[in-house]
């Protein structure tokens, strides 16, 4: 949110109310508190009739600084809250007459005293970061000029600014498809079912880091409105609705360490099982299929020896307006136990797609609403829309006999053989609502998603075992990185829409995310051949790889022949990565690091590498350059280092720095470069 008209006057309506000293500063249970008017104190007089901020510093880990910054003390603190993992450490704080202080093993933030506003964050000494003057405040918008502070119904914001230095990048945010270096972009933290092609995200995550050793994560559920580099050119803002804001400085210094304390906050990724790396099959989404069309898709994928490892059921295994009632639509599948034991003797896992919402048709609705399992209205009613199904209601997962009523049915689905869930939706959460804990309706639009596939997510530990439980979720907040895997969404099929989703999945993986899928091919349209073949090159070379489309089937014959011919060449070369990919995945859970990562994730040290969005590495030693033209042509950089292709044999020698390459590969290969020395697995 941008709140500022030029770099001197506020907009119309804002009233800006600035750090201005820290006036007083004290030792207060292991924090550094400090007292910050927002004029200068001279005389006694000056203390009068205005507002005074509390900024408090902890030590929760070690190279960890939380910072709290408050206005009116006084409200309620409602759900609800990210589950932080915190140990609060006993920091080094010092106070003397120039500066106060305080040390989290190799960060630092000092206070300047005896002048203006001016906090310097320090990481091994050195500075990161720093908060100037104009950068902690409390605004205040208004609609009425402000004649005294006895005042009720304005709309008030805790703001934050934090310098960024000469040629700092930012990164992360969650799931976002827009450039991959955020400088200069305006990002709203909040929820939204609104494809892949646009500045909205299904994934949204109030964290990010930059090139100069630290992250930044902002510990609300709230619509965090983040600046970057935009109403400040040298500054990344952030701010949140209220009257406190609490955010955490993570010092790395390199960026998988940083992740490595971001996690360490806020969870590590289970691990996932075996099967979940193997392809995927989807009957895509208002296709028509029924038992018949299921099998035909597994004998074409026998005959063409693509190896399958899971099928996936979309909506349509459920009654139209029925969604959802748990239960197969019996006019397509008659005998459902029978046609899940038949996939099993096949070898093959089963996934079904299921949502939060129960339609009004469906019979679980009047037994929600007698029990109170869903969001309300004030006047106590059910909360309904026509939006995806109709006189749909949303399971209220705040209230503990919901969750397990919502879960019993997903047991008896696992009795019957589900293995695992699709866990669709959860970004349309009204803000209007009530809530059976009475938590905030404006932070839990975010938040509703953890709760929602935190529920499925147990469920499926407790009948499988850990390890052995995954999902297929497109939503998510920070912390969601617990309860893998996910999927980037709706994307088209184009090669932008292609490179879009490669962008989505790097910043997710920046943010803890270790396990990350997207609909090869794209989601709406149909693919053309040249993509499609170029989509199953890097679908099949991310964690995890699933074929699914909207109105059009994705087994790969349904394009052409020679898509089956590369489907099984790479489904294979997946097969064989497993090894790898497992050791790969355990690193994942252990230090929060995905499987996919961004280039500058694994060379930080080379400048090029921080700007690379069109590649990336599986895992520690292999080089994917996905090709995202139609005639075969790629441009990739290959890092200071010996490479091995991975598919010819070819070796290259960047012993003396970093080399651009410019090939042309035909279907049946692409950039695929092993590093040398690499890991035995490989």
């Amino acid at each position: 949110m941008k709140f500022t008209n030029g770099f001197w006057l506020e907009k119309d309506g804002i009233e800006g109310n600035y750090a201005a000293e820290a006036y007083e500063v004290e030792k207060k249970d292991n924090q550094l508190v400090v007292y910050a008017p927002v004029r200068q104190v001279k005389t006694r007089g000056d203390t009068l009739s205005m507002p005074l901020l509390t900024i408090r510093y902890s030590a929760p880990l070690k190279d960890v600084l939380k910072i709290s910054i408050s206005h009116f003390e006084g409200a309620l603190d409602k759900e609800p809250h990210y589950e932080i993992h915190s140990k609060e450490l006993v920091p080094e704080i010092c106070i003397d007459e120039k500066e106060a202080s305080i040390k989290s093993g190799a960060l630092s933030a000092h206070v300047v005293l005896n002048s203006g506003w001016s906090v310097q964050f320090k990481g091994s000494g050195m500075p990161l970061t720093k908060n100037e003057w104009k950068s902690t405040a409390f605004m205040r918008e208004t609609t009425e000029p402000v004649q005294h502070l006895f005042y009720s119904g304005d709309k008030t914001y805790i703001k934050e600014e934090l310098s960024l230095s000469v040629g700092e990048n930012v990164y992360g945010f969650g799931e976002r498809f827009g450039a991959f270096i955020k400088n200069g972009q305006s990002i709203e933290t909040t929820n939204q079912d609104g494809g892949t092609a646009g500045e909205q995200s299904y994934k949204t995550v109030p964290f990010y880091l930059t090139n100069k050793g630290y992250g930044v994560f902002v510990n609300s559920s709230d619509n965090v409105a983040f600046e970057v580099g935009t109403e400040k050119v040298s500054r990344v803002q952030f701010s949140v609705p209220g009257e406190k804001l609490e955010y955490f400085i993570i010092y790395g210094p390199s960026p998988k360490e940083i992740i490595e304390k971001y996690t360490a906050l806020t969870g590590r990724p289970a691990m996932v099982p075996e099967w979940s790396f193997g392809l995927w099959l989807s009957t895509s989404f208002t296709t028509s299929y029924d038992e018949k069309t299921v099998m035909s898709f597994i004998d074409g994928m026998k005959e063409r020896n693509i190896p399958l490892s899971v099928f996936h059921f979309d909506c349509f295994w459920m009654k139209g307006f029925n969604w959802c009632d748990f239960t197969w639509d019996l006019e397509t599948f008659p005998d459902p136990k029978g046609l899940l034991k038949r996939l099993h003797e096949r070898g093959l896992k089963v996934c079904v797609w299921i949502n939060p919402y129960i339609a009004q048709r469906s019979p679980l609705f009047e037994e929600g609403r007698k029990a109170g399992y869903f969001l309300k209205k004030s006047d106590g009613s059910v909360w309904q829309t026509d939006m995806w199904q109709a006189g749909m209601a949303i399971v209220d997962f705040t209230n503990p006999d919901a969750c397990k009523w919502y879960a019993s049915k997903l047991d008896a689905l696992v009795n019957m053989g589900v293995d695992t869930f699709k866990t669709d939706f959860g970004e349309r959460i009204p803000t209007d609502c009530v809530y059976f804990n009475g938590a905030d309706p404006q932070k839990m639009h975010n938040y509703y998603t953890y709760l929602y596939n935190e529920c499925v997510f147990k469920l499926l530990e407790q009948r499988r075992g850990k390890g052995e439980a995954c999902l297929f979720a497109r939503s998510a907040t920070a912390g969601s990185q617990k309860f893998p895997l996910h999927w980037g969404g709706d994307c088209e099929s184009t090669f932008e829409a292609m490179a879009e989703t490669l962008r989505g999945g790097l910043s997710l993986g920046l943010c803890g995310f270790g396990f990350w899928s997207h609909d090869i091919g794209g989601f709406e349209g149909n693919p053309p051949p040249a993509l499609f073949k170029r989509w199953l090159q890097f679908g099949l070379l991310s964690s995890h790889s699933r074929l699914h489309g909207s109105n059009s089937y994705r087994v790969p014959w349904s394009v052409d022949e020679e898509s089956s011919e590369v489907a099984r060449i790479f489904t294979n070369i997946k097969l064989k990565l497993k090894p790898y990919l497992l050791k790969m995945a355990e690193e994942a859970c252990v230090s929060g690091v995905p499987v996919l990562r961004a280039m500058f994730l694994e060379f930080p040290e080379d400048p090029t590498c921080a700007f690379l969005d069109r590649q990336y590495m599986l895992g520690d030693s292999l080089l994917i350059a996905p090709v995202f033209s139609e005639d075969g042509t790629v441009e990739y950089y290959l890092p200071k280092g010996r490479w091995v292709h991975y598919i010819d044999g070819r070796e290259i020698d960047c012993a003396d720095g970093g080399r651009w390459m410019k090939e042309t590969y035909g279907f049946t290969s692409l950039p695929m470069w092993k590093r040398a020395g690499a890991s035995s697995e490989l």
